[in-house]
């Protein structure tokens, strides 16, 4: 059944929230158990809708899938294993795409259907493509599905430059495929995000041979086959940029726990120049106000520029900021469909190409809005939080997909948020 958020605004929030861990990282994570004979353990898995999805995807292939332990996986992969990703589920999230590389490595054939997910621009996996086949994988695209076979893999030199940057989920995809490679493979231009230096942790710890040779390049010396691995999943920057916006436009405090500020410096930096005192504790980071909010230029930009998952709650952000403020994004420059549901609130912002300009109003005021894509929807929710009135946000399983009980982390600190079905009064 299909649900609504109803926010009632104007409370400032206070308290501390624990960040859950990293969607981005825990998905192709799972996808690496694919290529991994002796299983993966994973803890610090976030309780999402798309984890959910990837386990699904995963275990429609025969893949063994167990929860020991609350935020724990155990995946495990037969050499039986069906390599065929179905669209049904691969249609649902762009991240099931990563189970290419895995299939492709172990078991030298897959079948995947091209990926969905959120509607926030195109979003192309040729450089996938163009990667695998640089390694020696014959492809091939009909019926919605890419089919990729190969007698071997060999290594080879790959450039992942793309015109908006670096792909993550590409370069997730030719790491894990060139581990089993034959050789040494160097892939230039590949994502320096902190969840693919997360994913080569963990391939390491199964028996990979896997470098960083600075500037985006990384080395791999394939290796004859991979084992077993045991990884805790890094923290979610995402929500935790997103909790820090919480705090500011509401004029609240939060100490946001676990929350790995080492992969936010340059969105943390932006913040402090709109008006955030930061206090960094050991384990922990405080957000709050330092007088007034201040207009800023925040330009979304690949690792470890301020990433385009944080541009919506900007966004929001410079909504009820005084001033102009602008926010470029040069990963997926047509990312702006929230504009229009702001503006539903009383925002006033002007879209041209992949450039927004805000004028922060006074206050904005609640309405009913409907999410548009996974951080859209969490946006929206923030801003419904600063508004007067009530805001009602419909079609929230976008922000399932990707906020661990956002709602209910919410409402902990004093966010008046209600999750109701859609057929309720």
């Amino acid at each position: 059944m299909s649900e609504r958020l109803e926010i009632h605004g104007g409370q400032p929030l206070d308290g501390t929230v624990t960040i859950s861990g990293s969607k981005n990282a825990t998905l192709p994570a799972m996808a690496a158990a694919l290529a991994l004979p002796g299983g993966l353990l994973l803890s610090g898995v976030p309780d999402l809708l798309d984890v959910h999805t990837m386990r699904q995807l995963l275990t429609s292939m025969g893949t063994t899938i167990t929860a020991p332990h609350n935020g724990q996986l155990f995946l495990q992969a037969p050499d039986t294993l069906n390599p065929n990703a179905p669209w049904e589920l691969v249609s649902r999230m762009r991240a099931s795409v990563c189970v290419l590389g895995p299939l492709l490595s172990r078991f030298r054939h897959a079948r995947v259907a091209l990926p969905g997910g959120c509607n926030i621009g195109h979003r192309p996996i040729d450089l996938h493509l163009r990667g695998l086949a640089a390694l020696g994988a014959d492809i091939s695209i009909s019926e919605g599905c890419v089919s990729a076979r190969c007698s071997q893999l060999i290594g080879t030199t790959i450039d992942l430059a793309g015109p908006a940057g670096p792909t993550v989920t590409g370069t997730c995809n030719i790491l894990i495929a060139a581990t089993l490679a034959k050789g040494h493979t160097v892939i230039r231009n590949a994502a320096r995000e902190p969840e693919v230096q997360d994913l080569a942790t963990l391939l390491n710890a199964a028996g990979a041979r896997i470098s960083y040779a600075g500037h985006g390049t990384i080395e791999i010396h394939g290796v004859d086959s991979l084992g077993s691995a045991t990884h805790t999943v890094s923290p979610d920057r995402i929500e935790a940029g997103t909790f820090a916006v919480a705090a500011l436009l509401t004029n609240g405090r939060l100490t946001l726990q676990h929350a790995p500020t080492h992969a936010l410096t340059d969105f943390l930096e932006l913040l402090q120049q709109v008006g955030a005192r930061l206090t960094l504790l050991p384990n922990a980071l405080i957000v709050q106000r330092d007088g007034p909010l201040r207009p800023a230029h925040a330009i979304a930009q690949p690792y470890p520029g301020i990433p385009t998952d944080l541009q919506a709650q900007l966004m929001a952000l410079f909504a009820c900021t005084p001033g102009e403020s602008r926010i470029t994004d040069l990963v997926f420059p047509e990312r702006f469909r929230h504009a229009a549901e702001l503006i539903r609130l009383g925002a006033d912002i002007h879209v041209v190409g992949n450039q927004a300009r805000i004028r922060g109003v006074s206050r904005l005021s609640g309405a009913p809005l409907t999410a548009t894509d996974l951080r859209a929807s969490a946006a929206l929710v923030l801003a419904g939080l600063a508004a007067s009135g009530t805001t009602i946000l419909h079609r929230i399983h976008h922000l399932d997909r990707g906020y661990q009980h956002f709602d209910e982390k919410l409402r902990a600190v004093g966010g008046q948020v209600r999750r109701l079905s859609e057929s309720s009064g």
